[in-house]
């Protein structure tokens, strides 16, 4: 089956930090710019950050930059969103899915082509 698989999501205080990972299976992760995307209670779905398969360029939303890293293991077919300093509003389920119109991330404002292989979340909980 052609998907993503997410873990290490869980329940962290402010200020705490959480590695997650997006294991692909079915595909290689050089094919695709890849997306870790989040959706809050009653919020839509929003795009945190992006990989290129071209050049492992990465472009984050503002809300998470300084904070969020991206990075992937194509020897592990995985990739990883490392959250520091996190922060209450950064709760929320969060996915990884391919690009699959474009190898480069959009630079600048993030935007995405038709997106596959959709996981099925790791919830983070930032709380004290």
């Amino acid at each position: 089956q052609v998907q993503f698989v997410e873990s290490g999501g869980g329940l962290v205080q402010p200020g705490g930090s959480l590695r997650l990972s997006c294991a692909a299976s079915g595909f290689f992760l050089d094919y695709y710019a890849i997306g870790w995307f989040r959706q809050a209670p009653g919020k839509e779905r929003e795009g945190v950050s992006c990989i290129s398969a071209s050049d492992g360029s990465t472009n984050y939303a503002d809300s998470v930059k300084g904070r969020f890293t991206i990075s992937k293991d194509n020897a592990k077919n995985t990739v990883y969103l490392q959250m520091n300093s996190l922060k209450p509003e950064d709760t929320a389920v969060y996915y990884c899915a391919a690009d699959l119109e474009r190898r480069a991330c959009v630079m600048g404002e993030l935007g995405w082509g038709t997106l596959g292989y959709w996981g099925q979340g790791t919830r983070v909980t930032v709380s004290s």
